[in-house]
């Protein structure tokens, strides 16, 4: 049985490798396109995915976390981000922060989100930001992982399994898609409305 990443069956990322360096560098391209309103398009895209999860699994929660520092942190309690055993025994994420999200990425017919804006995937936050810190934990093991504009920066680390499940995503916008102090916590709960499966929270530590 032929157990290469290039075999296995892609339905929202392409498991053959890890970074799609071109499809970076095109998103960094065009940041105004990409991230339409600035960081709260960035939140939304996340979020879209926790309410993915939601949906597949009849409710969830998260929590949208404004930080001192203008990053924004994402919380799910979903089954965490799906990771699979390579013909050599290693482990390998699926590739959602670096590579296209086939489903919406380029499709003139992609979901909305509900800034009215298209969807467009994980990639597109990754890339506007300077650092993003993905940590995920699911029933086989616990790691976190950093990029630098999309592109990771380290390995999996492996995290002391607390016994739950989820993913956490933590990112820090680009200078160019950084408007997080016109962000308000009521606009957010308010596009949160759109996503009838997902209880979102909203916690803003910012100052004021």
């Amino acid at each position: 049985m032929d157990t290469s990443r290039a075999s296995w069956r892609n339905t929202t990322h392409n498991w053959a490798g890890e970074v799609d360096f071109d499809h970076l560098a095109s998103i960094r391209q065009y940041p105004a396109a990409f991230a339409p309103g600035g960081v709260r398009h960035l939140i939304l895209e996340v979020v879209a995915y926790a309410a993915d999860e939601a949906e597949s699994n009849d409710g969830g929660r998260c929590t949208v976390t404004l930080h001192p520092d203008g990053s924004v942190s994402v919380a799910d309690d979903g089954r965490g981000t799906d990771t699979r055993l390579d013909a050599h025994g290693q482990v390998v994420k699926k590739p959602i922060m670096a590579s296209k999200d086939l489903r919406f990425f380029d499709h003139p017919d992609a979901q909305l989100l509900p800034d009215d804006h298209p969807r467009r995937g994980m990639s597109v936050v990754a890339a506007l930001s300077e650092w993003l810190v993905h940590t995920n934990r699911r029933r086989s093991g616990a790691w976190t992982q950093r990029y630098e504009y999309g592109v990771p920066v380290t390995d999996l680390a492996p995290i002391t399994d607390d016994g739950t499940t989820g993913t956490i995503v933590h990112f820090r916008p680009a200078e160019p898609v950084h408007a997080a102090s016109t962000l308000t916590r009521g606009e957010l709960l308010g596009c949160a409305t759109s996503w009838r499966h997902l209880s979102v929270e909203v916690d803003d530590r910012r100052a004021g």
